[in-house]
């Protein structure tokens, strides 16, 4: 399995950027997809998760409003559209992939992760 994340880059405070997470050697349509991000000197946490077919998703509330996750199950690509920038936005971010039935913040339930694509935003 792998998934591969990308679009990370540096903004400006109040700019936009879009992360792709594109999937392979796993029954995409299968998993809830979720975001992940680690600032630096920080544990790693939950950004964004969408269900199989995209219909439910979930927020951390620091970026509810800001972000918006989304999924292409024919491409196998889980999107995250960020606007709004701020600078604690700043982290490595992580794409990760889960088989349970309900979307879910737990870091615990992902069974495959991917690799970071980092975003930085300056102020």
């Amino acid at each position: 399995v792998q998934l591969q994340a990308s679009g990370g880059g540096l903004v400006q405070a109040g700019g936009s950027l879009r992360l792709s997470c594109a999937a392979s050697g796993l029954t995409f349509s299968n998993y809830v997809m979720g975001w992940f991000r680690q600032a630096p000197g920080k544990e790693r946490e939950f950004v964004a998760c969408i269900s199989w077919g995209g219909s439910s998703t979930y927020y951390a509330d620091s970026v509810k409003g800001r972000f918006t996750i989304s999924r292409d199950n024919a491409k196998k690509t889980v999107y995250l559209q960020m606007n709004s920038l701020k600078p604690e936005d700043t982290a490595v971010y992580y794409c990760a992939a889960d088989q349970s039935l309900s979307v879910s913040a737990e870091q615990g339930r992902y069974d495959y992760w991917g690799q970071e694509t980092l975003v930085t935003v300056s102020s």
